[in-house]
């Protein structure tokens, strides 16, 4: 049974954790607060980028001779295999660690076992402490792992009545400047921002990380499936961040850098790319996360395969009464078939109403 003591150093693990998201993929992100035998906290880490020292070695390198005989919590099941760098599970045991309580077992099947790895090892273990909330912290790596694709955030800006932009096309700015910046910091988690051609044809967007200080700068997708949206100058090109164009096989894409482009098939019930196949392009060049910002008709796309995980809406209180929404044809031809949704937080962001959904029947799956 935890203690107060260590319940606390978890949450502490969590928060630690939250300060790899955007720079630790493939890898998931990790938190770990070392307690010494009196149960006063000793060392504490976080895993910080892929191929470097994960969050237990951090952990034990601050807490050094304290280490022995103390209690190591983890937001993840230590690892047990040798890859860029050892296993946990063995760093733990050689520091003389007495105890381990991990929330979250790894799904890994190339990591999982590092539990009876310290158990064999004459190590107390204790798993689910605070499972919950670990477990939201690490939903994108977590999802991409039981799946075996990418984590899917949609993230969209609207008026209060549903509008994406005004009769005439213009969308700037609907949502406020603070809306905007927490836009970044969404960037600023995700391996990849992708876009359809309509987007990148009206906005010619940039899709970099700004004001976000020692972000990594997630790839840029555009899909474009024509290979028309994008054209030589385009800001997506820039050297500011790699970038893929997904284009249909047998599109003219000459006028295209060719390391930017990706073939994939076309959707084989409608216009489009076959989302599925656009996704395992992503998981196997190591992107676990992907943050969707749009247009409706990619949404569309994307909510019809099955391929959303969670939504992010930024409402603002503005009116415009006519112009596209925010999700186009999503293949929901009646009620009983909509998508339903479980709110799991609202909050102001300067003048706008920010709202996290997750799909009902994802969750459960999840």
């Amino acid at each position: 049974m935890a203690t107060a003591a260590e319940t606390t150093a978890m949450r502490r693990a969590i928060t630690l954790a939250a300060r790899g998201l955007g720079a630790t993929s493939p890898n998931p992100v990790v938190g770990c607060v070392i307690l010494d035998a009196s149960g006063d906290v000793a060392g504490e880490g976080f895993h910080r980028r892929a191929g470097g020292p994960h969050a237990e070695i951090h952990a034990l390198r601050e807490a050094g001779g304290r280490a022995r005989g103390g209690t190591a919590l983890v937001t993840l099941e230590p690892c047990n295999h040798t890859g860029r760098t050892g296993p946990c599970a063995q760093a733990l045991t050689e520091a003389g660690v007495r105890r381990v309580v991990y929330a979250v077992g790894d799904p890994n099947p190339q990591a999982t076992g590092g539990a009876d790895t310290l158990r064999a090892a004459g190590v107390q273990v204790e798993q689910g402490l605070l499972a919950d909330e670990a477990e939201a912290g690490n939903t994108a790596w977590l999802t991409s792992v039981r799946l075996g694709r990418p984590y899917v955030l949609w993230k969209y800006a609207a008026t209060l009545d549903g509008r994406i932009a005004a009769a005439d096309a213009t969308s700037r700015w609907i949502t406020s400047p603070e809306a905007r910046a927490d836009v970044h910091r969404l960037r600023a988690e995700a391996d990849a921002v992708v876009v359809g051609s309509g987007t990148a044809r009206a906005d010619d967007p940039q899709l970099g990380v700004r004001g976000v200080e020692g972000a990594t700068q997630p790839l840029r997708v555009v899909v474009d499936t024509g290979a028309t949206a994008v054209r030589p100058g385009a800001r997506v090109l820039d050297g500011t961040a790699p970038t893929l164009v997904a284009v249909a096989d047998g599109a003219e894409a000459g006028h295209l850098p060719a390391e930017s482009v990706l073939r994939l098939p076309r959707a084989a019930g409608g216009p489009g790319l076959d989302i599925d196949a656009l996704l395992a392009a992503l998981h196997d060049r190591g992107i676990r996360s992907v943050l969707l910002e749009g247009g409706p008709v990619l949404a569309g796309s994307f909510v019809a395969a099955g391929a959303v995980d969670t939504v992010v809406g930024y409402l603002a209180p503005v009116l415009l009464g006519a112009g596209p929404a925010a999700l186009a044809d999503a293949g929901i031809s009646t009620i009983s078939r909509a998508l339903r949704l479980d709110v799991t937080e609202t909050v102001r962001i300067g003048p706008d109403l920010r709202i996290t959904a997750v799909p009902v029947p994802a969750r459960k799956g999840n």
